[in-house]
């Protein structure tokens, strides 16, 4: 699983860099065809490993309900995120990935309720398809943001 977090360490750096170099505005900007904005989708990411990887094997999430919530599967942006909101995402895309490389490492991850994730149609059973998934997933969100970026940049 080394590789699985390397990846996602450099994903999570990435994300960092877009969240560095787009303006408050433009990380809001809901362009016409889209259903959400960079940072519902830099939300999302967090939130959706905190789920698979946390909520499934019974353990507890590093997150607020109130940010589950707003950036869970099938949400959408309702509002502006302000730069303090921002600042809290950028923090808790390494906090959170450091704390689930550590976990995994002290084999915390003992028990894993199955999950067919909806994307796909694939059945997650144990904490190490969850972690393969989710670099999918983020790999996913990317791409999306990446086309976000050429339109709320023009």
């Amino acid at each position: 699983m080394k590789f699985v977090f390397e990846v996602l360490f450099n994903t999570r750096d990435s994300l960092k860099s877009i969240l560095e170099r787009t303006s408050l505005e433009d990380l809001n900007k809901i362009p016409e065809t889209f259903n959400n904005n960079i940072i519902w989708n830099i939300g999302h990411i967090i939130v959706s490993e905190q789920l698979l990887v946390y909520k499934l094997s019974g353990l507890p999430t590093m997150l607020s309900n109130e940010m589950i919530d707003k950036y869970r599967k099938d949400s959408k942006p309702k509002g502006v995120v302000t730069q303090e909101e921002v600042n809290e995402i950028k923090d808790l895309l390494f906090s959170t990935i450091e704390k689930t490389e550590a976990d995994y490492k002290n084999e915390l991850f003992k028990e894993y309720n199955e999950y067919t994730v909806s994307t796909t149609g694939n059945t997650l059973r144990n904490v190490d398809e969850a972690l393969q998934f989710v670099l999918f997933h983020e790999g996913l969100h990317i791409g999306y943001i990446k086309s976000l970026l050429k339109v709320v940049k023009k």
